[in-house]
């Protein structure tokens, strides 16, 4: 019974790594959104406060 047990957890860890590997829809959006020079995200359209001054 323990090794069952052991098993089906060690297939769940498998399955979750396997999903952890797929990449989310919007990622590239979201990198596209940072600030190249500070790493921040940039909410709008305008310049970063880093770039501001």
């Amino acid at each position: 019974m323990l090794i069952k047990i052991i098993s089906l957890f060690f297939a769940f860890i498998a399955v979750l790594a396997i999903f952890g590997k797929f990449r989310f829809p919007g990622q590239d959006r979201l990198a596209a959104a940072k600030c190249k020079r500070c790493g921040r995200y940039r909410i709008g359209n305008g310049p970063c406060r880093c770039e501001r001054g």
